[in-house]
């Protein structure tokens, strides 16, 4: 027998190697204390999304601050709806490190009617202790005390009052030296460290919740501020919509975490404490700002 055919002979009469034992099944990770629950996310509403358009089909959508600046944002309302902001307004100015900066670079656009204008100083309100559901463990540095709402925000308080802090990615109105207040047709947004001192001294009307990456990424002005220095350099907007104005299809739609419960508690303790491998030294707490309410896209 050759040797080709002896060993194909042995191999038939071997036994067979038994298969291999299939791996176990990984074992769903338990939830850890702070992840949120399906029932923890709560939908925006419509009429709370600005949507802005800008030249080349980019879109950065604001959740308006009702609440906290009625009367500034039912002026922006009112300028969506004459569709004030879809001729001749522009991002005009971008400083590094500080804000992004949209409206009317002319100054020269008149108001639509029906404008508050001025509008009250709306920096602060009454502090009302059902608004806050969840509080940081340290004092704030620019307030006597943070936490945040149970719609989502976060507040600082002195007294009797409360306000939205200047964190990254709010929106504030510009304005004139005061008593001017602005009247919401000027916005800017943070896209740099927390300029808290503006807190009290400027009305904060949202926070974009999509898009500030198309806003902090755009070149710095070159001007005083961060203005730009020439028409060329400013990135139109081509509209400016509520979502609720869009035809459904097109609405985007976004969920805010609730922070009236023990699992966001703990997500709030596990910003101020970080943990695992790289975090070695826990810091003992957070500034308002580096714990923000998350904002998903709905599923």
């Amino acid at each position: 027998m050759s040797i080709l055919l002896l060993a194909a002979s042995l191999q038939a009469a071997s036994p067979a190697a038994p298969a291999p034992a299939p791996a176990p099944a990984p074992a769903s990770a338990a939830p850890a204390a702070g992840d949120a629950l399906p029932e923890d996310w709560v939908t925006i509403p419509d009429d709370e999304l600005l949507v802005f358009t800008l030249r080349g089909g980019g879109t950065v959508t604001v959740r308006l601050a009702a609440p906290y600046a009625p009367v500034h944002v039912a002026n922006i309302r009112r300028l969506a709806a004459a569709r004030w902001w879809d001729q001749g307004a522009s991002v005009y100015r971008v400083q590094d490190n500080y804000v992004a900066q949209w409206g009317d670079a002319t100054e020269k656009k008149p108001l639509p009617a029906g404008l508050v204008t001025p509008p009250p100083a709306e920096y602060d309100q009454p502090a009302t202790g059902a608004g806050v559901a969840a509080r940081l463990a340290r004092r704030d540095p620019y307030a006597e005390g943070a936490g945040y709402s149970r719609d989502g925000w976060p507040l600082a308080g002195s007294g009797a009052r409360q306000w939205v802090p200047h964190c990254y990615a709010m929106v504030g109105v510009a304005r004139d030296l005061a008593p001017d207040t602005g009247s919401g047709a000027e916005l800017y947004t943070v896209i740099g460290h927390a300029p808290r001192a503006l807190d009290r001294n400027i009305a904060i009307v949202g926070r974009v919740v999509d898009g500030i990456e198309r806003l902090s990424v755009l070149p710095r002005g070159t001007g005083e501020l961060g203005f730009y220095k020439t028409e060329g350099e400013r990135l139109p907007i081509v509209s400016a919509r509520l979502a609720s104005e869009l035809p459904a299809a097109e609405r985007p739609h976004f969920q805010y975490r609730r922070t009236d419960n023990a699992r966001f508690r703990a997500w709030v303790a596990s910003r101020e404490n970080r943990a695992g491998p790289f975090f070695t030294v826990p810091a003992g707490g957070a500034e308002i700002c580096a714990a923000l309410p998350p904002v998903r896209r709905a599923p």
